[in-house]
C-alpha cells in the first residue's frame, strides 16, 4: 500500500484527471460540508477488529427473539416480513442515526433531495416481493383488471437529456451529429440485446430465477472483451454502455461483467436504436428524496425496535441461539443483545469480520467482492439556471464525457412538483468512484477511489463538481449558495467477471434449493449458516433495490 504522502501525490494526479476546478469559476461564497453518514463509525470498527484489542464489557444485555444486523433495504424487508408473520419480537441494529442504508436523504432549505439511490424500475413479474409492496403502500392498484401506478411517483416528462456538442438533445444516447457507422452500431448492439433476451430469460432480481448456459459464459469476461469480440468499438456507443455502467455498477465496462452490461438492458426495457418504433422509455418510480421515500415508510412501523447508532461487533452463534455485542454511540458502551436467530444484513466484507468462527463461503466471497466507492453533492441553486439550446431541463441531465467518465451529471429534486414556475432547486450530482485510477497495479478495484474520496477536502470536491457542470451551466456558481456531499466508501458491490462464470455469490446452487424454504418454482433462496440467516444485495453481485429487499423478505420470512 502506499503510505500517505505518496498517496496524496498519486491522488493529485487522480484528481486532475476527475476534472479541475477552472479559474474563472467563483465557488468562495458556497458554503457546505459532509454530511449524510458518519464514516467514522464504520473506520472505528474496522480498526478495534484489526488491532484484537478486547473492548469493554457489556453494560447492558437485552433478550429478543430475532435480532437484525444492519438497517439497510435488506435489514428492513427482512423486519416487515416478521411483522407480516406476526413476529414482533424482534430489534434491527443500525450503524448510522437513520435506517435506510444507501437510500436515504436530506434537506437544504427545506428542499428534501436524495443523498443515495434515487428512483426505483417498476418491477416485473419475477420480484413478486417488490410489487407486493408497492401495492401495501398504495404506489400500485388494480383498476379494470389492469395495473396502474400512481402518476404523482411515476417520473414526470421530460425524463432525460444530455449535454453532447455544446446542446441539450433528448435522451441519453448520443444521436445529434453521429454518422451512419455509429447509427450501425448502436442496431448491432440492439440486435445483440434482443438476441440474448430470447436465448434466456435475464430475471430481476437474479434470485428468483435460474442461469442459463450463455448467461455463465458472459459472466466470465469483461463487457470490453465482449463489445470487442463482436466488433462494436464506435466511440459513442461505448461512452453510453461505460456511463449505463457506471450508473448502475459503480464502475465501468472494463470492470464488470458482460453479464452485468447485458443484465442492465435484458432484465429492464431492452436497448432501442434511434428510429425504432418499439422505444418506449422506461416507467420508474421517483421522489424528490429518492428511495428514502420508502426506506422511511419501511422504518416507521419498527418503532422502539429500531435501535440506531449501533455499531455491531461481534455476531456468535451459540448452544442457546445468538449472542451479538454492539457499541452504543449515544451512551458510548458496549451492550449485548440475546436472541435465537439473527439476520446478518450486513455487507459481505462487514459480515465476514464481525461473524465468530465465520463459514467458508463468507470468508471466500468476502475476499472475491470489489466495492465501489460513490459520492452524491446535493447543490443547493437560489434561482433557475440559463439553458444551453435543445431539449428542456429533464429530471435526469447528463453531459456527455464529464468528470473523465466519473461525473453522472444531476438530477433535479424538484422535477416532481408541481409548480407552475421554476423556482430555487437543488441538484443531485453523482460520482462514480469504482475505478479511478492510482496506487499499485494489483490493488482492489475500488481502493484508489475510495482514498480519494476520504482524502480529499469538501472545497476541493466542491470546487470539481462546480467546474465540471458549469461546462453546460455557466452561471451555477453564481446561483448555487450551498453543497452538501455524501460519501460512501463502500457503496455498492461490483458484478466483476468470474473465472467460473458464477453470477451472484451464493457459495453453490445446490446450496441455494437445500436453503431454499419455499416449495415454488423457482425457489427463494434463503441463505443461513446456524442460527444465522444472511440478507444483502452483496450475494447478488450488484447492488438494487430488488435484489436487496427480495433476499431480505426470504430471511425474514
Amino acid at each position: 500500500m502506499l503510505d500517505r504522502r505518496q498517496f496524496c501525490l498519486a491522488g493529485a494526479g487522480a484528481a486532475a484527471s476527475l476534472g479541475g476546478c477552472r479559474a474563472d469559476v467563483d465557488t468562495a461564497h458556497i458554503t457546505g460540508s459532509f454530511t449524510g453518514i458518519q464514516v467514522e463509525r464504520g473506520h472505528w470498527m474496522r480498526d478495534n477488529l484489526k488491532s484484537g484489542r478486547a473492548w469493554p464489557a457489556p453494560a447492558r444485555t437485552f433478550t429478543t427473539q430475532v435480532l437484525i444486523a444492519g438497517g439497510g433495504v435488506a435489514g428492513l424487508a427482512a423486519a416487515r416480513a416478521l411483522r407480516l408473520r406476526g413476529v414482533d419480537d424482534f430489534a434491527l441494529l443500525e450503524l448510522e442515526d437513520t435506517a435506510g442504508g444507501n437510500s436515504r436523504a436530506g434537506s437544504i432549505t427545506g428542499l428534501a433531495c436524495p443523498q443515495g439511490a434515487h428512483y426505483l424500475p417498476l418491477p416485473g413479474d419475477d420480484a413478486p416481493e417488490v410489487q407486493d409492496l408497492l401495492e401495501e403502500l398504495g404506489l400500485r392498484t388494480r383498476v379494470a383488471g389492469r395495473w396502474q401506478y400512481d402518476e404523482r411517483t411515476l417520473c414526470h416528462s421530460p425524463q432525460e437529456r444530455l449535454f453532447f456538442n455544446g446542446e441539450w438533445q433528448d435522451g441519453l444516447l448520443p444521436v445529434h451529429g453521429v454518422g451512419a457507422s455509429t447509427q450501425a452500431q448502436y442496431r448491432r448492439f440492439a440486435a445483440l440485446v434482443e438476441q440474448a433476451r430470447h436465448a434466456a430469460h435475464w430475471n430481476m432480481p437474479v434470485q428468483n430465477g435460474r442461469v442459463a448456459l450463455v448467461q455463465t459464459a458472459l459472466a466470465a469476461m469483461t463487457f470490453v472483451a465482449y463489445l470487442d469480440q463482436n466488433g462494436l468499438d464506435d466511440t459513442y456507443l461505448r461512452w453510453y454502455l461505460d456511463y449505463c455502467c457506471r450508473d448502475d455498477y459503480g464502475a465501468g465496462m472494463a470492470a464488470v461483467s458482460a453479464w452485468a452490461g447485458i443484465h442492465y438492458f435484458a432484465s429492464r426495457h431492452g436497448f432501442h436504436a434511434p428510429g425504432a418504433e418499439s422505444a418506449e422509455r422506461e416507467g420508474l418510480l421517483t421522489w424528490p428524496e429518492g428511495n428514502a421515500w420508502l426506506a422511511r415508510r419501511l422504518a416507521a412501523p419498527l418503532g422502539e425496535r429500531l435501535h440506531t447508532g449501533r455499531v455491531v461487533l461481534r455476531m456468535a452463534s451459540t448452544r442457546s441461539g445468538v449472542e451479538v455485542d454492539a457499541y452504543n454511540t449515544a451512551t458510548q458502551s458496549m451492550e449485548r443483545w440475546n436472541a435465537a436467530q439473527a439476520v446478518v444484513a450486513l455487507p459481505v466484507f462487514v459480515a465476514a469480520r464481525v461473524v465468530q468462527n465465520p463459514p467458508d463461503f463468507l470468508r471466500q466471497v468476502a475476499q472475491k467482492l470489489a466495492y465501489a466507492p460513490w459520492l452524491v453533492a446535493n447543490i443547493h441553486i437560489d434561482q433557475p439556471l440559463h439553458d444551453r439550446p435543445g431539449a428542456a431541463p429533464s429530471w435526469d441531465n447528463v453531459l456527455y464525457g464529464a468528470g473523465n467518465g466519473n461525473g453522472l451529471g444531476y438530477v433535479d429534486a424538484t422535477h416532481q412538483s408541481l409548480q407552475t414556475m421554476p423556482g430555487p432547486t437543488v441538484l443531485s450530482h453523482y460520482r462514480a468512484l469504482g475505478d479511478v485510477l492510482g496506487g499499485p497495479a494489483d490493488a482492489a478495484v475500488g481502493t484508489a477511489g475510495r482514498r480519494l474520496l476520504l482524502d480529499r477536502p469538501w472545497a476541493a470536491w466542491r470546487d470539481t463538481i462546480v467546474a465540471e457542470l458549469s461546462t453546460a451551466h455557466p452561471d451555477l456558481a453564481a446561483k448555487a449558495t450551498r453543497m452538501d456531499i455524501t460519501r460512501y466508501g463502500h457503496a455498492m458491490a461490483i458484478p466483476q467477471p468470474q473465472a467460473n462464470g458464477q453470477i451472484g455469490h451464493w457459495p453453490s446452487s445446490n446450496l441455494r434449493n437445500a436453503l431454499s424454504k419455499s416449495e415454488r418454482y423457482p425457489p427463494r433462496p434463503v441463505l443461513a449458516w446456524e442460527r444465522l440467516r444472511f440478507a444483502h444485495a452483496d450475494w447478488a453481485g450488484y447492488s438494487v433495490f430488488e435484489e436487496a429487499f427480495t433476499a431480505g423478505h426470504a430471511a425474514g420470512s
